[in-house]
């Protein structure tokens, strides 16, 4: 018997990493990633949030204002807390399934870890300076970028990246 109505492993896959940046307390911006191997394994999960014994009320969510006192310098992006999840295994070859397409910083961090592919949902800062160096870099070391299509619009239609 066929069934119509399941889904795909990338569906599934990015269906946790929407659910993991659920968890996310940022009032703003929540995003989420779950790095699978490729006997399609999780390996581990993320989200956006302060390092573990920062409290979210002692920290600033602002987007706006003195650097400082934004969140900025002190969020942990949900790619590198699913890579620092993953508490040394080995990531050589995974995908990395993610809401938000990565930015520089997280980009260094995939790259160094030897995951291979990134599965995104959106791509809403693709002019940005940072998505731009970002891309650079993945291309050039061989990451594989996949932008999940799907048609299953029920995965994908509370998802919002920015609230």
């Amino acid at each position: 018997m066929k069934r119509k109505d399941y889904i795909t492993w990338d569906e599934y896959f990015m269906g946790v990493s929407l659910l993991a940046a659920m968890r996310s307390k940022d009032p703003g911006t929540q995003v989420g990633a779950c790095i699978v191997d490729s006997a399609n394994h999780i390996l581990s999960t993320g989200y956006n949030g302060f390092p573990c014994g920062c409290s979210d009320d002692d920290f600033p969510w602002d987007r706006e204002g003195e650097y400082s006192q934004t969140k900025y310098p002190f969020v942990v992006h949900a790619e590198l807390n699913a890579i620092l999840n993953a508490h040394g295994k080995n990531l050589s070859g995974a995908k990395i399934y993610v809401s938000l397409f990565p930015c520089n910083e997280c980009a260094k961090a995939i790259i160094q870890s030897g995951i291979k592919e990134i599965v995104y949902l959106s791509d809403k800062y693709a002019d940005s300076d940072s998505t731009l160096a970002s891309k650079r870099m993945l291309i050039a070391s061989g990451v594989k970028l996949t932008r999940l299509e799907t048609q299953n619009k029920s995965l994908i239609v509370d998802f919002k990246v920015e609230k």
